[in-house]
């Protein structure tokens, strides 16, 4: 006895239920239109359900993740790829990124997909724009490292390639101070440090 097929249009796998495969009763039964089976919205739509709002305003991606990144999947002349989400939410938003450009995101926060929290940036001002002192610092202040010799705080800015010596100083607070005046004197995407001015 040969079994019917699904009674979708162009559907071939077997009935199962009320006439439909599992897939396209599971469709009817959850209350979604149905579709053909292995359709997927287009990224467009699926991107507007992967986030959530946060208080500050933040669009938190809670889909895929890397580094602190979020992913959405694609599909690129046939070939299945992911994207950066918040370079995907700047596109969706102002349009293609300009070759070369960063999308640096102003609130800080790697998952934020909001479009009105990132923006194209250069490599260099992407790096202007970082919060606070690497990890591996000992003195906890960007820019500024004990000499452990003359018991000092050396303060250091590297801008275009060239290391600029602003100063040593007896005092963390001062030599915090100093790099941070030559900062908002060479840097133009350092937004923390315009806030502290």
């Amino acid at each position: 006895m040969s079994k019917s097929t699904c009674s979708f249009d162009g559907c071939v796998n077997a009935s199962r239920a009320r006439g439909w495969c599992w897939p396209h009763y599971k469709q009817w039964h959850r209350g979604e239109e149905q579709r053909p089976v292995g359709y997927r919205k287009p990224p467009e739509e699926r991107f507007w359900s992967k986030f959530k709002v946060a208080a500050n305003g933040c669009w938190e991606w809670q889909d895929s993740l890397s580094l602190g990144y979020g992913h959405i999947s694609l599909l690129v002349d046939g070939e299945s790829s992911r994207a950066p989400a918040h370079r995907f939410s700047y596109e969706l938003a102002y349009g293609p990124i300009p070759d070369g450009a960063d999308i640096d995101h102003i609130c800080h926060n790697r998952a934020c997909v909001n479009p009105e929290h990132l923006r194209a940036a250069s490599r260099k001002q992407n790096a202007e724009h970082r919060l606070g002192a690497q990890i591996n610092s000992k003195t906890g202040v960007r820019g500024v490292y004990f000499e452990r010799k003359g018991r000092k705080y050396i303060a250091i800015v590297n801008h275009h390639g060239k290391r600029h010596y602003v100063g040593s100083f007896h005092d963390l607070e001062e030599a915090s101070s100093a790099v941070r005046a030559k900062r908002l004197e060479l840097f133009t995407h350092n937004d923390e440090d315009r806030k502290a001015a």
